[in-house]
């Protein structure tokens, strides 16, 4: 029994160590690609606009981003909003960094429909690995993030805070694609906060007298969760709720905006103000109507992205008017005159499908859960840092092939680095991380 149980740890080493697959050709991989009808992809107009008060909101439009470098039938955009609060500096790096935290954390060469499987983990250890590094930084700014991956009909949405997406359908049918992280108006996000050992209240003022948002104390910021703010309790998490939907063959239009539009307007509003209208002139008239409700209160950023199926669009020989109404039609307002002749074709090509969402603020959630040993690649690379480490003393794993690090007690989740750990446990009020260096 001892002599198989020692043959048995022995080749469970001797796995753990193989080295990763060879990269695939890319030839093979255009051809995934290819077969999968990555080449009949719908066509994206987008357009943006602000007004500052305080500048500190910043948006990151890239639509020509390439899961495979050289293969266009890889590509992918991406569409982001983020509401900056005490400084700039926090929006600022996530901005130029959030997107490559997440892109790392992606396994390379594997095919579309594993990639988009894959990403709304990317997602989640992209937004922790940023709020690390930025607060190694040693700078108490904290940002909003919401982050927009477009791929063909696939939308993937991850937020922090309260900058908000919407998707607007043909139909005029709306769904919200993210959470407000607001103490004020999110309970189970009060009842988490106070969990792991923070307070909620409001601003007392002298004799007593309570104002405002609900806040959490230490730092009195009026939202849950963030990137940055390291002058706020760890229990302002960076992880983000994500959700992941499939247009239907009808396409929608997004609409990302800082809650500079949100406070004046709501999501009907916001849709309404704007149907009918070109994408870069729907920004532009969202922020007008928000300004016109409630004045310049608050920095104000909005993106609009129209998707728009291949069948959709003009052939070259149309005038440019005649283009622009068919393109309007796709997102003008439903009649009810209409609503009967579409009946059975919204059921079947006109409703959205729900592929994913979770927002659950534990990492082992969403990390993934009882990882088997085979599944890490190197089997010693942070799942949040992606930095490969050389297996130490003191390295257990549990029963269900996660690892740790002495002296933690095994946890069901892929490997994570001292650091990242330590961060793990500080978000889940275990312990302090302001210390912590990810290497």
């Amino acid at each position: 029994m001892a002599a198989a149980a020692t043959q048995n740890q022995s080749e469970s080493e001797s796995e753990r160590r193989l080295p990763p697959p060879p990269p695939l050709p890319l030839a093979t991989l255009i051809g995934r690609e290819l077969r999968a009808g990555g080449s009949d992809r719908p066509a994206l107009r987008y357009g943006h606009a602000g007004f500052a008060k305080r500048g500190e909101d910043y948006f990151l439009v890239k639509p020509d981003c390439l899961r495979i470098p050289g293969d266009p039938h890889s590509a992918f955009s991406v569409f982001a909003v983020f509401d900056g609060h005490n400084g700039v500096s926090a929006a600022l790096y996530s901005k130029e960094h959030l997107l490559q935290h997440v892109i790392s954390a992606l396994p390379p060469d594997i095919a579309r429909d594993d990639w988009l499987q894959a990403l709304p983990r990317a997602l989640v250890a992209g937004f922790v690995k940023a709020d690390i590094d930025f607060q190694r930084r040693g700078e108490a700014s904290g940002t909003t993030a919401t982050l927009v991956v477009v791929d063909g009909l696939t939308v993937t949405v991850a937020s922090v805070g309260d900058s908000r997406c919407i998707l607007d359908t043909q139909g005029g049918d709306l769904q919200l694609l993210t959470v407000d992280h607001r103490l004020e108006e999110n309970a189970e996000e009060r009842e988490r906060v106070t969990a792991s050992g923070g307070e909620v209240g409001r601003l007392n003022l002298f004799g007593g007298h309570e104002v405002g948002p609900l806040r959490c104390w230490p730092g009195g910021l009026c939202l849950s969760r963030s990137i940055g703010d390291m002058d706020v309790g760890e229990f302002i998490v960076p992880i983000p709720h994500v959700k992941q939907v499939k247009l239907s063959n009808l396409g929608g239009r997004l609409i990302i905006a800082s809650d500079g539009i949100w406070d004046a307007l709501s999501n009907e509003a916001a849709a309404k103000a704007c149907r009918g209208l070109p994408a870069e002139l729907a920004a532009k008239l969202v922020v007008k109507q928000a300004l016109k409700t409630s004045g310049l209160k608050d920095d104000t950023t909005c993106v609009v992205v129209d998707i728009i199926p291949s069948d959709h669009l003009t052939s070259p020989q149309l005038s440019p008017k005649k283009n622009q109404n068919k393109l309007k039609s796709l997102f003008r307002r439903r009649s009810h005159s209409s609503v009967g002749k579409l009946g059975a074709k919204s059921a079947s090509f006109g409703s959205v499908e729900e592929l994913f969402e979770e927002g659950s603020a534990m990492l082992e959630e969403r990390l993934g859960r009882n990882l088997s040993l085979k599944a890490a690649s190197p089997p010693f690379r942070c799942a949040i840092c992606q930095v490969d480490q050389e297996p130490f003393e003191g390295l257990v794993t549990d029963n269900g092939g996660g690892y740790c690090s002495s002296p933690y007690a095994p946890w069901g989740g892929p490997y994570l680095c001292l650091a990242c750990r330590k961060k793990k446990d500080a978000m889940e009020g275990k312990r302090s991380s302001r210390s912590t260096i990810c290497r």
